[in-house]
């Protein structure tokens, strides 16, 4: 697997910019049990997210990130480095979510982004369909989690 860049920014960049079977990597960003815990009260109040003492006997041996969160981070990176931010228009929804580990504390993820599929719309020929795999991956280079995410991005021309 051979890594490309993009050769516009996401601020210029367009549904032709994305080609199947490219594959990007970015990233990082570091989760502390701060942001695991308060997360989880708001969001996953299950005891392997709040509570230290329990989540020591749990499944995972400690406090681990909810999913959703994991979620949230890998979101955060696809956003801000991958996603155009001037052609975005808006997201059908996400294919085979799995997490394949715990993320814990201190835990760094990027991501790496493998464009599956780009093809323009049908019915509305002035963007495109991409679909792309997304996986987070922590500081020890373990697949944390696995997702499909599916984007509607405007055509840099417009037919």
């Amino acid at each position: 697997m051979s890594l490309h860049s993009f050769t516009a920014a996401p601020q210029d960049r367009y549904f032709e910019d994305y080609t199947p079977g490219h594959v990007y990597e970015f990233g990082t960003i570091t989760v502390s049990e701060a942001e695991i815990v308060g997360f989880a009260r708001q969001f996953d109040p299950q005891d392997v997210h709040l509570d230290s003492k329990k989540a020591a006997v749990g499944p995972f041996g400690g406090i681990t990130a909810s999913g959703w969160h994991t979620i949230s981070l890998a979101m955060r990176l696809y956003v801000d480095h991958y996603l155009s931010h001037v052609a975005s228009l808006a997201s059908p929804g996400a294919e085979d979510i799995r997490w394949l580990k715990p993320v814990r504390p201190g835990d760094a993820l990027r991501i790496r982004v493998t464009i599956l599929d780009a093809r323009l719309s049908r019915s509305k020929p002035d963007r495109g369909i991409v679909r792309a795999r997304v996986e987070a991956i922590n500081q020890k280079g373990d697949v944390v989690l696995a997702m499909t995410l599916v984007s509607f991005i405007g055509c840099r021309t417009r037919t």
